[in-house]
Parts: C-alpha cells; sequence; structure tokens
C-alpha cells in the first residue's frame, strides 16, 4: 500500500469530522436562537438585520414629529418602527407606562395616539427566567462542544482520548515475522528464545523456583534489529503484542503519561502472557533530578508509574516488558536494576557472515544476477546495519527498474552501496577550474591511502558530487575489526589530511572543500588524547562516560585544571601536524602519481580499484 492509500482513512476521518462540526453548529445556532424567541428575548439582527439603538430623546423626538408607527415594550426594552420602515431599540426607566414616559417628556396626546404601543410579557419572569436566559444557551454550546469531542475521538483515531492507549497485538502486527528473518544477531536470538519458553512454559521454570524475568533491555544502535527481535519474541510465543513508543507516553497535559502506562499494563495483564514492547524508552526513563535545563516532571511521572506496575507484577501475571534503547548510559538506575530489566541483551552491527545473511534475507524476492557474488557484497558493506542493507538493496531494485532491466546487477548493487553512504549523485554543472580542484584533492586522499604501509585499499576515487560532498574517495576495510590500533587511527588522518595536503601542494591556497576532513580528523586527534589514552599525557582518559559528568560539563565544571586543558589541546594539534607533515612528504614525492590519477578523473570522473591500481603501477 503506498503513502496516499494510507493517509486516505485518516482524510475520510476528518472529512466526516467537519461535516459532523458543520451540522451540530447549525442546530446549535437554531436552538439558541429558539430559546431567544421563548424566552421572549429580542431577536431582531439576530442574523444580521440593521437594527440601530438610539437614545429615549431620539425616540421622543420621532414620536413627537408623528414619524413612528409603533413601540413595542418588553421589560425596558423598546423596540420602535418608523412609517419608513426602520427599526430601532432604545431602553427606559421603569418608572412609569410608555404613554406616561412620552407624555412627561412633552409629546402631544395626538401624537401619542397615531402610535401603536404593544407591551410584552416575557414568558418566564423572575429568577427562574433569569436563570434560563442565562444558562440555558451557555448548556447548549458546552453540549455542543462535548458532542464535538466525542465525536473527535472516534472518527480521528483518539485525537482527544488522552489517557487511553489502543494496544496492538498479533493479529495487528506482522504475523509472519520470527527468529528466522533476524540475521546477524545469533547470540541475542539465543538469549531471547529463553524468554519465549517463558512466555510458552511458565510452569517449567516455577517448578524449580525460578523468578520469570520482568523484563528484557535491548542494547544496540539504530537499524540493529531491536523492534525486529521484540515483533519475532511474541510471534514465536504466539502472545499478544503491546507496543509503543516511549515518545507517545508523553502529551500535553500533566499526567497523561502515567495514566497511559496504568493503561497498557492493564491490557497486557487482561491479556497473559503477553509482552510489552517500548521502543525508544530513554526518551522516559532518563536519570530523574538531572536535567538542568528544565524539571521534566511528566516524564519523572511516567518513569515512576513504570517502576510502580514493573514492582506490581505477580509471579502469575507472565508479562514480560521488553524495552529497546541505543543510549543506555542515560536510563535511570532504578529502571535497569535486576528485577525490573532482568536481562540486557546487546545487539552489534554485523558481521561479515551476519551480513550475508541478512543479504540473503532481504534479496529473497529480488531478482539478483547470477554474476552477483553476495559474499563480495558483503565485504562491501563494513559497518552497515541491517536497516541500511535492506535500504540498500531497496535502492538497488528501484535503480534496476529505471534502468529498464529485469534483474539487479552488481552495478546497481555498488551504485546503491555508495547511495546510502554518501547519498544521491547530483550531476550540476562544474566549471572545469571548480573541478580541477576537486580531482586533485581526492587524488590527494587516492595516493596518500595508497602509500600508507597496512592502510585499507582505495576502491573508488570519483569527483561526482554525492550528498553535500564535491567528490568522494572511498576507503573501505576489507574484513571486519574488533580492535583499532594507535597506527590504525594515525593512518586514517593522514589519509583524511591528504586532500588538503594536495590543495596547497598544487595551488599554494586552501579550499572550504577539506572542512568536513579536518573536522573528522580532528575528532579522532582528540580521541586519541582525550579518551584512548594514546598520547604522551599517558594512559589517562578525560572523557564524560556518565550522565553526571556530563551535565556538569554543560554548567562549565570540570574534573581537570585548565592547565591539563590546554595540554590536551597541545596533543592534539601535535598529532594533527604530524599527520599533515607525513600527507605533504607523500604527494611530494609521488607527484606524478598525483598528476596521472587527476588526468584520469578529470577524463573519465569516476575510478574503480583497479583502474586506480593499473595507474599506480604504471607510475
Amino acid at each position: 500500500m503506498n503513502l496516499s492509500n494510507k493517509q486516505k482513512p485518516a482524510q475520510n476521518n476528518w472529512l466526516r469530522l467537519l461535516r459532523t462540526f458543520a451540522i451540530y453548529l447549525i442546530v446549535t445556532v437554531v436552538i439558541v436562537y429558539g430559546v431567544g424567541l421563548l424566552l421572549g428575548g429580542n431577536t431582531e439582527g439576530f442574523f444580521g438585520s440593521d437594527v440601530q439603538e438610539v437614545p429615549l430623546s431620539r425616540v421622543v423626538e420621532l414620536v413627537n414629529n408623528k414619524q413612528v408607527e409603533s413601540i413595542t415594550v418588553e421589560d425596558g426594552s423598546l423596540t420602535v418602527k418608523t412609517k419608513e420602515g426602520a427599526s430601532l431599540t432604545s431602553q427606559k426607566e421603569d418608572t412609569g407606562s410608555m404613554y406616561e414616559v412620552l407624555a412627561q417628556a412633552g409629546v402631544s396626546d395626538d401624537a401619542i395616539r397615531m402610535v401603536s404601543i404593544e407591551v410584552k410579557k416575557p414568558l418566564f419572569s423572575g429568577v427562574l427566567g433569569l436563570l434560563l436566559g442565562s444558562l440555558l444557551p451557555m448548556l447548549v454550546v458546552v453540549a455542543f462542544f462535548f458532542i464535538i469531542f466525542r465525536q473527535a475521538g472516534k472518527n480521528a483515531g483518539g485525537v482527544f482520548d488522552f489517557g487511553k492507549i489502543t494496544a496492538r497485538g498479533p493479529e495487528q502486527g506482522k504475523k509472519n515475522i520470527g527468529f528466522k528473518d533476524a540475521a546477524g544477531v545469533d547470540e541475542a536470538i539465543k538469549e531471547l528464545e529463553e524468554v519465549v519458553d517463558f512466555l510458552r512454559n511458565p510452569e517449567k521454570y516455577r517448578r524449580l523456583g525460578a523468578r520469570i524475568p520482568k523484563g528484557v533491555l535491548l542494547i544496540g544502535p539504530a537499524g540493529t534489529g531491536k523492534t525486529l527481535l521484540a515483533q519475532a519474541v511474541a510471534n514465536e510465543a504466539k502472545v499478544p503484542f503491546y507496543s509503543m513508543a516511549g515518545s507517545e507516553f508523553m502529551e500535553m497535559l500533566v499526567g497523561v503519561g502515567a495514566s497511559r502506562v496504568r493503561d497498557l499494563f492493564k491490557q497486557a495483564k487482561e491479556h497473559a502472557p503477553a509482552l510489552i514492547f517500548i521502543d525508544e524508552v530513554e526518551s522516559i526513563g532518563r536519570q530523574r533530578g538531572k536535567n538542568v535545563m528544565s524539571s521534566h516532571g511528566e516524564q519523572e511521572q511516567t518513569l515512576n508509574q513504570i517502576l510502580v506496575e514493573m514492582d506490581g507484577f505477580n509471579p502469575n501475571d507472565n508479562v514480560i516488558v521488553v524495552a529497546a534503547t541505543n543510549r543506555p548510559d542515560l536510563l535511570d538506575p532504578a529502571l535497569t536494576r535486576p528485577g525490573r530489566f532482568d536481562r540486557r541483551v546487546v545487539l552489534q552491527l554485523p558481521d561479515i557472515k551476519g551480513r550475508e545473511d541478512i543479504i540473503h534475507i532481504h534479496s529473497r524476492n529480488k531478482p539478483i544476477a547470477k554474476d552477483v557474488d553476495l559474499s563480495k557484497v558483503a565485504k562491501m558493506t563494513v559497518g552497515f546495519s541491517g536497516a541500511e542493507i535492506e535500504n540498500m538493496l531497496n535502492e538497488s531494485a528501484i535503480l534496476a527498474a529505471a534502468n529498464g532491466k529485469n534483474e539487479i546487477s552488481g552495478y546497481e548493487i555498488k551504485e546503491s552501496i555508495t547511495k546510502v553512504k554518501l547519498g544521491r549523485e547530483r550531476r550540476h554543472i562544474q566549471s572545469d577550474e571548480d573541478k580541477r580542484i576537486t580531482a586533485y584533492h581526492e587524488a590527494g586522499h587516492a595516493i596518500v591511502a595508497n602509500s600508507i604501509p597496512k592502510m585499507d585499499p582505495v576502491q573508488r576515487v570519483s569527483i561526482v558530487s554525492r550528498g553535500l560532498a564535491l567528490g568522494f574517495t572511498e576507503i573501505n576495510p576489507e574484513m571486519d575489526r574488533s580492535h583499532q590500533t594507535r597506527t590504525d587511527i594515525m593512518n586514517k588522518i593522514t589519509a583524511l589530511l591528504g586532500g588538503r595536503a594536495a590543495e596547497e601542494l598544487i595551488f599554494n591556497d586552501r579550499t572550504v572543500g577539506a572542512g568536513s576532513d579536518l573536522e573528522q580528523a580532528s575528532s579522532l586527534a582528540f580521541r586519541m588524547v582525550n579518551e584512548f589514552g594514546m598520547s604522551d599525557l599517558g594512559p589517562t582518559a578525560f572523557v564524560y562516560k556518565n550522565t553526571q559528568d556530563a551535565y556538569d560539563s554543560i554548567l562549565g565544571t570540570t574534573h581537570y585544571s585548565e592547565a591539563t586543558l590546554a595540554k590536551i589541546d597541545e596533543q592534539v594539534r601535535q598529532i594533527i601536524d604530524h599527520c599533515y607533515k607525513i600527507a605533504s612528504d607523500i604527494l611530494l614525492n609521488r607527484r606524478d602519481v598525483l598528476d596521472r590519477v587527476v588526468e584520469a578523473l578529470l577524463k573519465e570522473e569516476t575510478i574503480e580499484q583497479e583502474e586506480f591500481e593499473q595507474i599506480v603501477k604504471a607510475s
């Protein structure tokens, strides 16, 4: 179903709501108008008639000039009809009849007799009339808005139903999702299989005195399959699946988050065994009392209610809470202690085998060309999450369809990998001078990387703009690494500075194109000193690793002196200067190779790994 089809039900709901609003508005206006008539009120001009209010002296003057046809008196209010057809209103004091008022004002008896004077008595008088006249229209308006709000709650999917949530059971979710659809997370699946067994056979564990875990915390970067695994657990255990994001608990009204928590847990207990999934739990589970910007009372109330509900589980409730986060350092310790989230399941980015399995899963319904080696594709996607791999294959299919092909070739896959990393290709017109600057910049990266021992190979060099970059040099590791040495990081910084070094060597000037490179290089150098202890300051870390330290930094307090800060800055500068000198020396010594690569780039715009290596060897 495309996006427009998904939006149609919501649009229809709002159209029905607007029609209902218009109908009730018309009915309310008619009722208020009818109430005015019933109570004897003056409804002239209610729908826009031209009625002018004048002082009593003007009425006396008109009567004296024999220009008035009739006067209607009602509780001191006068409605005057002139012989010309005009309608006027006025007020008189309750000191006598209209005849007496006119006579006392000096109007002749002949002039008074020519006026038809009618006195109306209200249907309800005294206290009853006052109450009906003031309260009844108000009650009608209140009833109108009550009906509209209730109708809006039904038609617009609970727009005004703040304290309630809608449970999502397996029949509403993706029933066919199971552990077979999750790849690259084998260790996590093994732990979650125990949770499935808890939900299916709770007595098996209770017989031995085991306590079923109340909560499971899924920790991992975005796109690693946390939501997928939670849905798979519910489907494998064949239990209802209640899902909400942490931000959905929060609302403009104080107390709504706690109310929704109570409602969520109530529904889950009524349908036990069940699984509750809370995504982005850090949005409501942050450490309490640490926010220096605001009190966040609503968030703390919501967190407190979650803690109360999890403590209130009985051994026989058989409800398990699964929460997902990519920022476990922000969570309140009360939420992560044993007895609440007993299990912690850590998900990492998939390794080469995991990526290959994910590629096989997401390519099931896609016609991949026979000459495409999926194991090589897995090597090209180092650092990709499962979601990025799925997106890459989808982009490949879109590109193949746009090119009029019946199957997905290696070209589409390679282009899509680059697109996911750097963005869409932008073939805007550049001047020859701009192309030349970009070519030397990218060639500088490539030559420096190629000249450094044990550096990852250059897979592609291009001067075609992608995303915000005017060109790019693709350097990917050939295998997954669990550790990075000081040499590895220094080599990466040196390669990053190759573009700026080439600009200074060739043009004796600097451009803004190296801004992103300098930012990455400075960040790596700073982490070497501040976090990894890879500088002359010794094995000391100055990084903020907990929430309290982070808030201290916001307030301007640190755990070390200004002198130490100056030493950190000096060490970062030394690392950058050292790597920049290496990059400059490499390009100065290999100027001929640099020129040849630039010549090829200006001619072809993009050079693949094989052609680049041939140019380097030929030089």
